[in-house]
């Protein structure tokens, strides 16, 4: 094989590794919060050391969530009670440590849609945006909709953003995709041609491409997450999860270099003061701090070197090539860089859900893929039901849809109309 040809090392190897060897340890997660509000609809949630039985062990992870909600709170409190539930029921039972992490990405999708389908059977018309983090070990899993926003800093000084911007505004495959659905994309008409003001959906008039809720402006506005998994180095990092209020004043740079040294505890509330002082408390302004270290080393320890920014919304993590990299263990040496795992930011459920990163048993044949409700022989209905390629998939081929998530479905994808009335939202 040639030298300069890049390969990437499987999650599974990783993992065996570090427990193999036993040389890698847990690291230390150590977090912060911050906020102040302005209209009081940025949401967080805040569960460490959450545990799962593996055998005769126990394993644990932690969990983030940042939820900026618009049109009223109620989306956003709703979600942050009920999304991670909704994720673990996704997630079979009995999995070992690596097909749990392995799982994560489409347990995830799951999770955002039956959250959104859930809420949306209420009949409220208010929306959230998403930043939902799961750190297990050195593996870190980000999904998100919406604007809020998750950066990592790793123990060298690199920057690297974790999730996608859905703004229409800067976001011309959505923009694609919504008129491709049926829906338009244009900004606020004042009267006499004039337009002002950022790119918004119609019906509905709101800013955002993907969200929870939302029921009033077309099930265009799709709840299925932006996912992305990377491992750090066992020199960790640090993550930086913000409601817009932040980023809108804040460039990621000088929202890490204001808080460089300091404690999670102290560089949340900086982060907010230094943005606030910025352009002003005009929303609310919701910062975590999160440092994953390996256990000897203490809190606020600054990276050596600051390096440059890689990328917006596609980061460039760095990967072995396979003349420095094996997979045999005696010959293996970890690099101190970042590993990307896993990206997907389809829209499309058949595509999220036929994903190359394969478990056993990851969904039952016969209970629906996205709320998880029993389904009888027979009736559960294909999630590449109507696909254009679906020839070379067999009837009997799943994962399945119950008719509801299957509709759910269809009309997210423009391939029905959701019979919504617009009420006009904003963001």
């Amino acid at each position: 094989m040639a030298a300069s040809r890049e390969q990437t090392i499987p999650l599974s190897v990783l993992l065996k590794r570090e427990l193999a060897h036993e040389k890698i340890e847990n690291p230390e997660i150590v977090h912060g919060q911050a906020g102040q509000s302005k209209k009081g609809e940025d949401l967080t949630l805040v569960k460490a050391e959450c545990q799962r039985m593996v055998g005769d062990g126990v394993s644990t992870y932690s969990v983030f969530g940042m939820f900026d909600g618009h049109n009223g709170s109620a989306a956003a409190i709703y979600t942050k009670e009920n999304l991670l539930n909704n994720v673990l029921s996704a997630i079979p039972p009995d999995l070992n440590r690596n097909e749990w992490v392995a799982a994560l990405p489409r347990a995830l999708v799951a999770g955002f849609v039956k959250t959104d389908k859930d809420f949306q059977e209420k009949g409220q018309k208010s929306g959230t945006t998403v930043t939902f983090v799961i750190i297990e070990g050195w593996v870190v899993t980000v999904a998100s909709v919406g604007d809020s926003r998750c950066v990592l800093e790793s123990s060298d000084g690199e920057i690297y953003y974790l999730s996608a911007d859905h703004r229409l505004d800067t976001n011309e495959e959505e923009r694609v995709r919504i008129t491709s659905s049926g829906g338009e994309v244009g900004r606020l008409n004042t009267g006499g041609g004039a337009e002002v003001g950022p790119l918004r959906c119609w019906p509905g008039g709101l800013c955002l491409s993907r969200s929870i809720g939302d029921m009033d402006v077309g099930e265009f506005i799709v709840p299925v997450p932006h996912v992305k998994q990377v491992k750090l180095s066992t020199g960790g990092g640090r993550l930086v999860i913000c409601s817009d209020g932040v980023w809108d004043s804040l460039p990621a740079e000088v929202a890490l270099d204001c808080c460089r040294g300091m404690s999670p505890d102290a560089a949340a509330p900086h982060i907010v003061k230094e943005a606030v002082q910025a352009k002003g408390l005009r929303d609310d302004t919701t910062c975590i701090v999160v440092d994953v270290l390996p256990q000897e080393k203490p809190p606020a320890s600054a990276p050596q070197t600051k390096k440059p920014v890689k990328g917006m919304l596609k980061s460039m993590f760095r990967r072995k090539s396979s003349e420095s990299s094996s997979y045999n263990d005696k010959d293996y040496v970890e690099p101190d860089v970042v590993v990307e795992l896993y990206e997907e930011g389809s829209a499309m459920l058949s595509e999220r859900f036929n994903t190359k990163y394969p478990v056993c048993n990851m969904f039952k044949l016969f209970m629906c893929a996205v709320c998880q409700v029993e389904i009888k022989p027979g009736k559960g209905i294909s999630i590449h039901e109507g696909e254009s390629d679906s020839g070379k998939f067999r009837p009997w081929d799943g994962p399945f849809l119950c008719s509801s998530c299957q509709e759910k479905k269809e009309a997210m994808e423009g391939k029905r109309s959701s019979g919504r009335v617009s009420s006009g939202s904003d963001d």
